[in-house]
């Protein structure tokens, strides 16, 4: 590549072998074809490494690195970000799914609206076969011109963790890096939420996949998930679990600190966050949205609008 693109997507990865081509072949279908593609490939064990390679060679907006050891889930997301260079950023999942017009109206989304930092788009949970097992209803106020109610939403209602849409990388630039304590998906959303508006896309166009082997399944105590996200985590002497739930509610109180907010709107969030800590014991308060009965069943919806699953059963 000559030039440098519009957009760049970050895959951090590891051990992903069993849905990491049907992804590739997904993102490489978008009509929306100004993007490079950062693979950051954690150590795998398994084919992922040979996978990556093999797509590489085909497609020149691959860029794939290998590291040399597992560094942990979360330093590969700041890293995959940190080397990129353009305009625009996504983090994308080597298991999840999606739709070929996904990248190009969430862009659409940030050229038609100069004060949205992030577009994301209408989204479904996915079983290991890509058949919908619940369509998940986007309840976040994040789309409010007032600072305090976005993050006041982020706080309280469910599905505030999600920040895989497409961003603009100065916003990035200008907030902390993701962190690796409880929860911490959740005060990054937060600090981005207090740089500007999102702006949600009316489509059905994102299906996340939900799994035995995801990192949420797979590693179910506060201990082990953080330990996936940074290995250093592990330890229990340097990382008491008190530290990884105390470091959570200082992320809350810090990225209002440093907010580029006024005064006003600083003392509103910290009396949402007073109201929070009262109120953890509030109805589906921190609750994943993977969490929620299945509500749907459905293939052909899928298999119609992603690429690469043409010829695929319904």
């Amino acid at each position: 590549m000559t030039t440098v693109p519009r957009l760049s997507l970050g895959l951090p990865v590891y051990n992903g072998e069993e849905y990491l081509a049907e992804s590739l072949d997904a993102l490489l279908g978008q009509t929306f074809e100004d993007f490079e593609l950062i693979i950051s490939d954690n150590a795998s064990t398994d084919g992922t490494d040979e996978i990556c390679r093999q797509y590489a060679e085909k497609d020149s907006r691959i860029r794939y690195v290998r590291q040399p050891k597992n560094i942990g889930a979360t330093p590969n997301h700041n890293f995959v970000f940190d080397v990129s260079r353009t305009e625009l950023f996504k983090w994308v999942s080597h298991d999840d799914l999606y739709a070929r017009d996904l990248l190009k109206r969430c862009v659409e989304a940030l050229d038609e609206r100069p004060d949205v930092i992030l577009a994301h788009c209408d989204q479904a949970i996915i079983d290991g076969d890509g058949r919908i097992v619940q369509r998940l209803e986007y309840t976040l106020d994040t789309g409010s011109a007032h600072a305090p109610d976005r993050f006041r939403s982020i706080l309280f209602e469910p599905g505030g963790d999600d920040f895989y849409g497409v961003i603009r990388a100065d916003v990035l630039r200008r907030v902390k890096p993701l962190d690796s304590y409880h929860h911490a998906d959740r005060t990054y959303s937060a600090e981005m939420v207090l740089h500007g508006r999102f702006y949600q896309v009316p489509e059905l166009l994102y299906f996340r996949r939900d799994h035995p082997g995801r990192a949420e399944r797979a590693n179910p105590t506060i201990r082990s998930r953080c330990a996936n996200l940074d290995p250093r985590r592990a330890n229990r002497l340097r990382n008491p679990t008190v530290r990884l739930l105390g470091e959570y509610v200082y992320g809350f109180a810090d990225l209002i600190r440093r907010a580029p907010i006024s005064a006003a709107d600083k003392r509103e969030c910290f009396g949402h966050l007073a109201a929070w800590l009262t109120n953890r014991a509030k109805s589906r308060s921190g609750e994943r949205v993977e969490d929620r009965a299945p509500t749907a069943s459905d293939v052909a919806t899928v298999n119609a609008i992603v690429a690469g699953r043409e010829g695929r059963l319904a």
